[in-house]
């Protein structure tokens, strides 16, 4: 499905040649990325890189959050109403919006309510022509449980659909402005139908947002053009173009040397040289995340308590923060970040103690350790800069108890596809909020549900714990949520299916002559209000 180059070029070539083919005046922003997108439409996608790529750049939903911010404002809905049982939502929809117009679609018509139902119950309903297409798995709708939350979805007119529950749901207005809940063209999917090429809804994406989708190389470049008639006004940029770097000293070269303007991710270690060079701007801001070392707790010793109680003592997270974080992310102890409510103060923070870790393991019956693996993230993100090097310290660590742990990775696509099957026996992970409520990490990341759409990683499935965040997330009482998410804290802390390792601080650098970007709370990057100076 991907779109190939024969022929490897030098990333500069590659890139004068595509910006020779625009106009002389045209504004051409170059966004350094960490990876390959998995696909250009964030319902079948949850990861970052993923979305950055086809979110907020491709899309629109009818609820999205201020840039900058976690305050819902009005999108391709001008306006909602709440019934007073809070089970019944009705939407106004806005008039006049323009799906793009790219080489391989044309519109007809604006958006309308009917792009809303094709989208939503392609997620919803089995027989919806487009639920099975490329693969089928819609995880963040699973990871919501939206298929038993929504009871009915019905258009009242072209601009006004309602949304009924079965019941009500304190995070349901958050979550409808989260990725997943993007809107497709249903005019585009029928013309597809029509064609027999259905898979391609996925890989040629149309939508309503800021930049239209032109090309796709893999591990190469994506490029995009601004829509002219966007809702909101068209973006200050004209063409936007991801130039994919894996290696975050490479994305920082070419920063400097003015191939890229914006960079992902940079590495800790680069941090005090990008500070002091005065073409470049480097932005901070509070890290909503946490990073994470998964056990699946069905397979082998991971199933034993005590070897993963055995785990968390022998692993030394302040030296990983030191060492791979430079001193820029705090040791985890929860699931929850500290910034986000509800977070337990009061959990145990299992402190690095070998003698305790071996200990535990002979209690366990693994006297002389045993043999594992650990896969490490092959991305560079805010909860773990450095997989590779995160891995070799753990392996280190894990010798020291009789662990003998051996490093596997693959490419980053490869890499969730496989963890989410639960092939791995642990995993690094992280997880950045997507909507500020502590449901989008204790449901999303630990609840039963989550097994089969592969959110939960350690595949642990705990009674007590899967039904105290759902009657939290059906409980509108705010101090009531809070309570009972702390109690689900504790809980996951004296089970310990993670080892909770850092929550980090996030970067953003730049050139000097970017305006207008905000760091995003919720992980993303965003280009419509950027401009270059």
């Amino acid at each position: 499905m991907y779109l190939k180059i024969k022929k490897k070029f030098p990333l500069m070539l590659a890139l004068f040649f595509i910006l020779s083919q625009t106009a002389f005046a045209a504004k051409n922003f170059i966004y350094c990325s960490e990876g390959s997108p998995s696909a250009f439409n964030p319902q079948i996608t949850t990861d970052g890189t993923s979305n950055n790529a086809s979110s907020h750049t491709i899309y629109n939903r009818l609820i999205e959050f201020k840039y900058g911010s976690t305050e819902l404002v009005p999108a391709l809905a001008t306006s909602w109403k709440v019934s007073k049982d809070k089970k019944v939502f009705t939407f106004k929809l806005r008039k006049g919006v323009k799906f793009h117009k790219t080489k391989y679609f044309t519109p007809s018509r604006d958006f309308n309510a009917d792009d809303v139902l094709f989208s939503y119950n392609r997620q919803r309903l089995k027989e919806h022509p487009y639920h099975k297409i490329n693969g089928g798995l819609y995880e963040y709708w699973q990871y919501m449980e939206m298929g038993k939350l929504i009871k009915d979805i019905k258009k009242v007119n072209d601009y006004e659909i309602k949304i009924t529950l079965n019941k009500p749901e304190a995070p349901f207005l958050s979550n409808m402005a989260m990725s997943f809940m993007s809107i497709l063209s249903k005019e585009y999917g029928d013309q597809l139908i029509k064609q027999g090429k259905k898979d391609r809804i996925d890989m040629y994406p149309i939508g309503t947002g800021p930049f239209k989708f032109r090309k796709y190389l893999k591990d190469s470049l994506i490029r995009y053009k601004a829509h002219k008639e966007f809702f909101l006004g068209m973006a200050k940029i004209d063409n936007l173009i991801f130039s994919i770097t894996k290696d975050s000293n490479t994305r920082y070269q070419k920063l400097k040397t003015g191939e890229c303007h914006l960079i992902n991710e940079p590495a800790p270690s680069d941090l005090a040289s990008m500070q002091s060079n005065q073409k470049l701007r480097v932005l901070k801001g509070p890290g909503f995340n946490v990073g994470y070392l998964a056990m699946n707790v069905k397979k082998g010793p991971f199933k034993k308590l005590l070897v993963r109680k055995a785990i968390n003592l022998a692993l030394n997270k302040k030296s990983y923060i030191k060492a791979i974080y430079m001193g820029n992310a705090i040791p985890a102890k929860n699931p929850l970040p500290p910034s986000l409510w509800s977070y337990n103060e009061k959990t145990n923070p299992y402190h690095y103690n070998l003698k305790k870790a071996k200990e535990l393991l002979k209690k366990a019956g693994y006297p002389n350790g045993f043999e594992t693996e650990i896969w490490t993230l092959p991305v560079s993100r805010p909860y773990n800069p450095n997989g590779k090097k995160m891995g070799e310290m753990m392996q280190q660590d894990l010798a020291k108890i009789g662990i003998k742990a051996k490093l596997i990775t693959y490419d980053w696509p490869t890499y969730l596809a496989k963890s989410r099957k639960g092939e791995h026996q642990m995993i690094q992970m992280g997880w950045t909020g997507d909507n500020g409520d502590p449901d989008n990490f204790l449901g999303v990341l630990l609840g039963c549900a989550s097994i089969a759409s592969g959110g939960n990683l350690a595949n642990w499935c705990h009674k007590k714990f899967n039904d105290i965040i759902l009657e939290a997330k059906r409980t509108l009482d705010t101090n009531k949520r809070k309570y009972l998410y702390r109690k689900a804290q504790q809980i996951f802390n004296n089970e310990l299916p993670w080892v909770p390792l850092a929550h980090s601080v996030v970067f953003r650098a730049m050139d000097n002559r970017v305006k207008g970007y905000k760091i995003d709370p919720l992980g993303g990057d965003i280009f419509r209000e950027i401009d270059l100076l």
